[in-house]
């Protein structure tokens, strides 16, 4: 039997339970002089927004389920509570009352308002594993202390652009599939995440639900982000083929082909997450570039992890032009 109604008892208190603050954590309401929980079916922010205002909590900053804080126990009093964001108190709010359901305790829900800060608490935190740096890897998400991945099910730049965005490490450069850099372990937490691109933290996009899933770590999602990256290709159909580029004082310089060879080429697609060197074509084979011809005779072992790193001599110092400029193929763009 399922019947709508409005919490109206005078005596219903709300109080949060199992967070790091009293403005954190299990949502359990007082009903009939029971605590019980509330089911995450249709929780949302204005639901959260009516227990923030309750509890002098301050604006809400989460709406979490999957018994994020921890399973209760006892009654599960309500489910699909439909707050407007307005009430002053979660009784004011409709719900739909289950006496008989298909909620358990491992879809409690929670919430965090204003004053406690929900990333400092490790409500979900994110890093990138497996790439070249710390802005580029296998994406990773703690939830309930431990970490796991991303499925690549509708992965694109918008979800990328959130990670970046959240781990200050510029824009997104690319996303990626079919675990690129690598399969994770432990579970995979999330698929089909749905960002906007304007979100601040992964969070905070829709998905699924957490361990909501079919997916194995062969389709664990990735990101590179543009962080610190100081060289590019240009000209080709990949991010991993084209033209090399060097910034340099600000400014975008090509490279000259003059000893230029597999072992340069190796640094720049490893700096680039782009696999081994396929070709390292010189006379401008993906086009001109413009503006100074940076260095020629890079001298790489083929082992630095970034080619500012490999002796070069200066690009004042040769005859190169833009008709010399190198190019680059790597293993990251499939050849047809």
């Amino acid at each position: 039997l399922t019947v709508l109604f409005a919490l109206f008892i005078n005596r219903v208190n709300v109080r949060l339970v199992g967070g790091h603050s009293r403005c954190a954590g299990r949502v359990e309401i007082l009903h009939r002089g029971l605590w019980g929980t509330v089911c995450d079916a249709g929780w949302d922010m204005p639901d959260v927004a009516v227990v923030c205002r309750e509890l002098d909590c301050g604006e809400p900053v989460d709406a979490v389920g999957d018994a994020y804080f921890g399973p209760g126990s006892g009654p599960i009093w309500t489910n699909r509570m439909m707050c407007t964001g307005s009430e002053t108190t979660l009784k004011k709010c409709g719900s739909v009352m289950f006496y008989e359901y298909d909620c358990n305790h491992d879809t409690d829900a929670g919430c965090a308002g204003k004053n406690i800060n929900m990333r400092a608490n490790n409500s979900v935190n994110v890093r990138l594993v497996g790439g070249h740096s710390r802005c580029s890897g296998t994406v990773e998400v703690l939830h309930r202390g431990q970490w796991g991945t991303v499925c690549d099910e509708e992965w694109d730049l918008a979800d990328a652009a959130v990670v970046c965005r959240e781990l200050d490490c510029g824009e997104p450069v690319d996303a990626l599939s079919n675990a690129h850099f690598g399969a994770g372990s432990g579970p995979v937490w999330m698929t089909f995440v749905l960002c906007t691109g304007s979100e601040s933290t992964l969070k905070n996009c829709g998905s699924f639900g957490w361990g909501k899933n079919n997916c194995g770590h062969s389709k664990d999602a990735g990101v590179i982000c543009s962080d610190k990256i100081n060289v590019r290709l240009v000209g080709g159909h990949s991010r991993c083929a084209g033209r090399v580029e060097v910034l340099h004082r600000g400014q975008w310089e090509t490279v000259c082909d003059a000893g230029w060879d597999l072992a340069d080429a190796a640094v720049v697609c490893r700096e680039l997450d782009c696999g081994e060197p396929v070709d390292a074509p010189g006379d401008a084979h993906f086009g001109s570039g413009s503006g100074q011809s940076w260095i020629k005779n890079i001298q790489c072992r083929g082992n630095e992890s970034q080619i500012h790193l490999c002796p070069t001599s200066s690009s004042h110092k040769n005859n190169c032009s833009h008709e010399n400029d190198v190019g680059l193929v790597c293993a990251g763009l499939v050849l047809f």
